[in-house]
């Protein structure tokens, strides 16, 4: 089954970028991600832009609307996300417990839907 890893985290709570504890939590991101490769269960991944780039599209009575940011007033936000083919929610929590940002932030699995 595959699952969907959305990982979260208040912006600026983690290793400040261009420090040395910001490397490492790199590297592990990058160990984490050739880990999960190399065992064939990686289906997709990214990490995304700042949420301050985003845009939350709405249609009420037909009309598009946007906003600038997310949908949501929200401490932490959606920083990247994992699809891993995983047998079951035990192995996708020990997956998602290896993620580095699991440490200060939280991540969320979901189960993938199948629509065919």
């Amino acid at each position: 089954m595959q699952y969907m890893f959305l990982i979260y985290a208040a912006e600026g709570s983690g290793p400040q970028y261009g420090s040395p504890e910001f490397e490492t939590m790199m590297q592990r991101y990058r160990d984490f991600t050739a880990t999960v490769r190399d065992a064939g269960i990686l289906s997709g991944g990214a990490p995304l832009e700042s949420a301050s780039t985003a845009t939350t599209v709405r249609v009420r009575g037909g009309a598009t609307g946007t906003t600038d940011g997310p949908f949501a007033e929200t401490k932490e936000v959606l920083g990247g996300y994992y699809i891993l083919d995983c047998k079951d929610l035990d192995e996708a929590i020990a997956h998602a417990a290896q993620i580095p940002t699991a440490d200060y932030g939280s991540v969320e699995i979901r189960p993938v839907m199948e629509m065919i």
